[in-house]
């Protein structure tokens, strides 16, 4: 449990000095360049990547304490353990997307000149929040409800995009919209059917992950009832 513990509260560091490493290479670059540093800044934080980092980063921060400091109430928390499957989730879908999508495209915050910064919100921090549900300290049964807290944020997220879009000028090449991922930029080739196909495949997406982590927590509770009463009828004998 304390390893869990520790576990979680390195990846949450790890994560928190990732993104601040990226954000600082940003608002650099964009500073000795003479462009927009309030424009890059607001742009930054509206990745779902720095986003949903940003979401694992606190929810881990949370869980390590409070297993550290209460064992049996983190257990019973159903607060922490539906924040540990939407941050596992979004998480997973980042790590998803970018390895299939986005790694071999320039994004501009910053990706080239600090390459470890990337690794660890794409792809160690998903492995880690993978591992925590899959084996690490119990938590509480989900129920399928969940699913539906799980979705609200990436499609708020989707709405916001798309309406700030058109509005927000692209500080690095002046185009006068700005998209933080190109299969969400209507502009480009395939338009708006494009883009509305990869919103419906993403969505899934996370309706199948939500689904998955949802029925991890109900399949690790059931498992462990099962194991104590084996232990209690055997006591009994």
């Amino acid at each position: 449990m304390i390893t869990w513990s520790l576990l979680r509260l390195a990846t949450a560091v790890a994560i928190v000095a990732a993104v601040g490493v990226q954000l600082a290479v940003s608002v650099t670059r964009t500073a000795e360049s003479g462009g927009d540093v309030a424009t890059v800044v607001a742009n930054y934080f509206s990745f779902f990547t720095i986003l949903s980092n940003l979401i694992a980063a606190a929810v881990l921060a949370w869980a390590g304490v409070a297993t550290l400091t209460d064992p049996e109430g983190t257990r019973g928390s159903l607060r922490l353990s539906a924040a540990l499957a939407c941050a596992t989730t979004y998480m997973a879908i980042t790590g998803i997307v970018y390895n299939t999508l986005l790694r071999s495209i320039t994004l501009p915050q910053g990706s080239e000149p600090v390459p470890w910064s990337n690794e660890v919100m794409h792809t160690v921090a998903p492995i880690v929040l993978l591992l925590d549900l899959l084996l690490g300290t119990r938590r509480r049964a989900l129920p399928w409800r969940t699913v539906g807290v799980i979705l609200s944020f990436p499609l708020l997220w989707i709405v916001y995009t798309l309406i700030r879009g058109p509005l927000v000028t692209n500080a690095v090449t002046g185009e006068p919209f700005w998209y933080p991922y190109p299969f969400l930029n209507a502009n480009l080739p395939g338009g708006w059917a494009m883009v509305i196909a990869y919103i419906v495949g993403i969505a899934v997406a996370f309706i199948g992950v939500g689904a998955f982590c949802v029925w991890t927590t109900r399949r690790r509770a059931r498992d462990a009832r099962e194991a104590d009463a084996v232990v209690a009828t055997s006591v009994q004998q």
